[in-house]
């Protein structure tokens, strides 16, 4: 159980008093600070709903207590630990600064021949600077605390909690010298009820991304669930839930999409219980249509958990009916042939225990970045799944 100070008040968070206390400091911009260690770790207050909690600063994970609730793995586990630093970095009031390695304007009319619809993954040893498309999706997936799961959640986390996660998160961070929750749309679960409602505020969120003639204009990010793509007359639509217009993406480009997230769309497609999840820059036409300049693609099970291939899936199904905390690493700018941290257990005793999966196809190099990530990090225990010798190993 933790205990936070908030104002001049120190409660625990199983106090009687403490969801009133939550509520008045919402609305007061207080920070909460976590005791779990001294000095007071700094946090923030979030609207879930009806609900307010208490969620970590971006990138404050680590200086909690181990044994806090509040405790993130060490980030250089995953592909987060390149960016520290550089394309992600913490300014003055604990929010992360964040350099984008796409654009968000849009000059002059799209060629055909325009270039890849996502940029080109670094190098398994390259230091990556900016944020990919892709990087976005998962740094918001992992500061939203979407990548974390317990089986006391189970039913719990549908659209409407991840989308105020994200937004949350974004909260959280800048960008390009502005709130980068000002660039960023998810849209709200559909209500029949607000349908009014929800139709104002999407035209609200979008008019800045609306083209009022020639020129230089804005795009937004939108990060959403795929329902389905369907051919148009020309090009493809990605028709995104909750939404009641497509994004129309160019042939060239909806064809490199498909090569390039092919395992996605592989995994996406052979289960009704999983989801897809697209992030895309996009600008509205004076004609009303949105269309994608950039997209990225990343394939979730039913718990919103991302998974790369069908081994990851089967250990969070394992892991999915423990009530001790999972956290899923996720690859960022990383390419496929770079280790990472499938998932860890920053509850397991006597040590945080760090699982990873070595695919069938791994090499010695493979192998030697892998050692050198268990090295780098003696405190963490380890538990390791090679695909080629057979099953997976018993559960630590």
């Amino acid at each position: 159980m933790r205990t936070f100070t908030i104002g001049d008040r120190t409660l625990d968070e199983s106090s009687p008093e403490f969801p009133a206390l939550l509520a008045d400091a919402y609305e007061q911009r207080l920070r909460p600070m976590c005791m779990c260690k001294d000095p007071a770790v700094p946090m923030y207050i979030a609207r879930l709903e009806d609900q307010y909690l208490i969620k970590r600063m971006p990138l404050s994970g680590r200086d909690h207590d181990p044994a806090c609730p509040s405790y993130e793995p060490p980030y250089e586990l995953s592909g987060l630990g390149p960016l520290i630093g550089n394309a992600i970095q913490i300014d003055a009031n604990g929010k992360a600064d964040l350099k984008l390695d796409f654009s968000l304007t849009k000059r002059g009319p799209r060629s055909a021949a325009n270039g890849p619809a996502e940029p080109s993954e670094p190098s398994i040893r390259s230091e990556p600077r900016k944020l990919s498309l892709r990087a976005m999706l998962h740094y918001l997936w992992e500061a939203g605390e979407l990548t974390e799961w317990r089986s006391t959640w189970a039913g719990r986390r549908g659209w409407g909690r991840v989308r105020n996660s994200l937004l949350n998160a974004a909260a959280q961070m800048t960008a390009r010298g502005g709130p980068l929750s000002d660039m960023l749309f998810v849209p709200e679960v559909f209500h029949p009820e607000d349908k009014d409602g929800i139709a104002s505020r999407r035209a609200s969120t979008l008019k800045n991304v609306q083209a009022t003639g020639s020129g230089p204009r804005k795009l937004m990010m939108i990060v959403a669930e795929v329902k389905e793509f369907s051919a148009a007359r020309e090009g493809q639509r990605i028709v995104v839930r909750h939404m009641p217009f497509p994004l129309m993406i160019e042939e060239g480009a909806w064809r490199r999409l498909a090569a390039r997230y092919e395992t996605e769309l592989e995994l996406w497609r052979s289960s009704e219980a999983f989801h897809l999840i697209v992030i895309a820059t996009f600008g509205v036409s004076t004609a009303g249509i949105a269309s994608v300049e950039e997209v990225a693609l990343m394939v979730v099970n039913e718990h919103w958990l991302p998974f790369e291939d069908i081994h990851e899936l089967r250990l969070l199904e394992k892991l999915s009916h423990l009530k001790r905390k999972s956290v899923k690493g996720l690859r960022f700018n990383l390419p496929r042939e770079a280790p990472i941290v499938s998932v860890t257990l920053p509850e397991q005793k006597p040590a945080p225990t760090a699982m990873f999966i070595v695919p069938a196809s791994a090499g010695d190099e493979f192998e030697h970045a892998l050692a050198d990530m268990i090295e780098a990090r003696p405190e963490i225990a380890s538990w390791i799944w090679r695909v080629a010798e057979g099953e997976m190993p018993r559960l630590p």
